[in-house]
């Protein structure tokens, strides 16, 4: 029982890693940064437009519930979903991961304000 459990948790591991890689990626940021800890949450923060220290925000009780709607739903307005997706990013972000990271959507800046190209943006801005 004990093997299936840590089976399980390793594959929803693995496809986690996969789809924010290719979110990251999409979004023009390194990919490789998804397998460090700390430093995968900054760069979240930079891609959904948010100041660094908004990670903060994941480690205090109740706050972090609050914190985590709010990064779900700027992720998915950056890549130009809407409300709903953004709680599904939520709830299940092992698969509307997926779905965002090997889906058709583009990057359209942080909370979708670029307009679809990360051309005109500062990547330095916010930092």
């Amino acid at each position: 029982m004990d093997n299936a459990l840590t089976l399980i948790w390793l594959a929803i591991a693995v496809i986690g890693i996969i789809a924010g890689w290719k979110i990251f990626t999409k979004a023009g940021q390194p990919g490789w940064a998804v397998l460090i800890p700390i430093y995968n949450a900054i760069v979240l923060m930079r891609v959904i437009g948010r100041p660094w220290w908004w990670i903060f925000g994941f480690i205090v009780p109740i706050l972090n519930i609050v914190v985590g709607i709010v990064v779900s739903l700027d992720l998915a307005k950056s890549f130009g979903r809407g409300t709903g997706f953004g709680i599904g990013l939520w709830l299940l972000p092992f698969i509307f991961g997926l779905i965002l990271g090997f889906g058709s959507d583009t990057y359209r800046g942080p909370r979708g304000e670029d307009g679809g190209t990360m051309a005109t943006a500062d990547p330095n801005a916010a930092w």
